[in-house]
């Protein structure tokens, strides 16, 4: 299994990023700290730490001195479990409909936590989504052979996936697809020249006075932005009025300005055109090609805004034939084979087993604040317009190649106590994990309260 030294040292070298700056890192810890036949919690330690310190290498590209960057995996293992409670009570996080169901041959999971795609599933199942209940979803789903239903979901637009194993999933198109592909991508799309960046005073983090449109909603979206938050930057979250979300709004959008916009209408085009003005770094994480509809793909950012950083999270990657295919951590934990590989793993090769955290939402999350960084020191040397390419089954390839941990039934546990903060919020008071990175200067926090959609103005704060 690789130390988290050595992942970090990797995906420095796969962003050409300085070799020097390693030298600035204390990581303390080792895997497992969670019950896991895999290291999550080594995935989650390497992707916070490569994230914190590449927003440390742009405030040092920024003239500022380098500084020491510590995470603890233990509180980077905790962050990632992405707990919290809002006025002393943790939210419900599925629905009940949610989760995985026996099929004629073999498993299938559902994912319902939005109403749309839980009416949409329960009608596919031939089911009244007002009367219907969780056993009346597991009588049905006996009557579908697995893939059946996988493919019957997708064509509807919905998110399901079928139960694979590791080599069935290795067989596939997809699973050679994604195969082929590297962890991210980060890759010039636009000629521009340098922007210069504002002016870093010493005692300032590092990311201070970079603005950033976050674009995304369920959940490794939501959590990059709120580590570029963390490190300084001013992060405008940008919902749809018209658009659910889910309660772990509450945690993911601290440090955040929180705003509407509606791009199917030519007032919202318009007011985000305005926004992309001053922006350095965008972020989406819609179904692919939902915003290029739109005109905010990314050769439009380029146009729009020279000199952009872009950044795009898909659930299965920009090839194969499902790169068009909406996906959540938990399914693509399902159709990968991590749930049968840790059923397996842990003695009950009937039982398959998630894992014990959203481990490749969390660290997607971070792997996009570390792309995010990543293009904007490259665009502080080289100009140019920049895309950063991350999905949820990239993540989970390469969580593989980490290596496997004995699994154990009755493992660790981290006490989350010691690393938990309670603020003010506009969702009630709000207990959740401080972030683990520490840097040394000029410590990582959030200094906006996580407030509803629409809260803020459609602008960015004056300099």
């Amino acid at each position: 299994m690789q130390s988290s030294l050595d992942v970090v040292a990797a995906l420095w070298q796969s962003a050409a990023l300085p070799a020097e700056a390693l030298g600035m890192l204390r990581l303390v810890g080792s895997d497992p700290v969670y019950p896991s036949s895999f290291a999550v919690g080594t995935a989650a330690q390497s992707t916070i730490t490569a994230a914190a310190l590449a927003a440390c290498e742009v405030g040092h590209a920024r003239g500022t001195p380098r500084q020491e960057v510590s995470v603890d995996m233990a509180h980077a293992a905790v962050e990632c479990t992405g707990w919290f409670s809002l006025d002393g009570k943790v939210p419900e996080v599925w629905d009940p409909v949610s989760g995985l169901y026996r099929c004629a041959d073999g498993h299938a999971r559902i994912h319902a936590n939005f109403a749309h795609h839980r009416e949409g599933a329960l009608k596919l199942l031939g089911l009244d989504p007002d009367v219907a209940t969780r056993a009346d979803a597991e009588a049905a789903l006996l009557g579908w052979k697995a893939l059946d239903f996988e493919d019957a979901a997708a064509a509807q637009g919905l998110v399901a996936s079928a139960l694979r194993s590791f080599a069935q999933w290795d067989q596939t198109p997809q699973g050679l697809a994604v195969a082929a592909q590297p962890l991210f991508t980060l890759e010039r799309i636009g000629e521009a020249p340098v922007r210069e960046l504002p002016p870093l005073a010493v005692d300032r983090r590092p990311l201070d006075g970079i603005r950033v449109l976050d674009l995304t909603r369920v959940l490794a979206g939501p959590v990059g932005g709120k580590a570029l938050a963390a490190y300084g930057a001013d992060v405008m979250l940008v919902n749809s009025p018209n658009l659910p979300n889910i309660s772990a709004i509450a945690d993911t959008s601290r440090g955040k300005l929180s705003v509407h916009v509606d791009l199917d209408t030519d007032e919202g085009r318009a007011a985000m055109r305005q926004l992309l003005d001053d922006a350095h770094v965008f972020v989406q994480g819609y179904r692919p090609g939902g915003l290029s509809d739109r005109g905010f793909g990314p050769e439009d950012l380029a146009r729009l805004r020279p000199g952009i950083v872009a950044v795009s999270l898909s659930a299965y990657g920009s090839q194969g034939p499902w790169a068009g295919r909406r996906g959540f951590d938990s399914l693509v934990q399902t159709a990968m084979g991590f749930n049968a590989a840790e059923g397996e793993a842990f003695g009950h090769a009937d039982k398959p087993r998630p894992l014990p955290m959203q481990i490749l939402d969390e660290a997607t999350g971070y792997l996009i604040a570390f792309g995010a960084a990543a293009a904007l020191w490259r665009q502080q040397r080289e100009g140019g317009s920049w895309l950063v390419r991350v999905a949820l089954a990239q993540t989970g390839q390469w969580l593989r190649k980490l290596g496997r941990v004995p699994a154990q039934p009755q493992g660790p546990r981290p006490d989350i106590e010691p690393y938990l903060e309670t603020t003010a919020s506009g969702f009630g008071e709000l207990r959740a994990v401080r972030h683990s990175a520490q840097l040394s200067r000029t410590p990582a926090r959030w200094e906006r309260p996580s407030m509803p959609p629409g809260t803020h103005p459609p602008q960015w704060p004056a300099e």
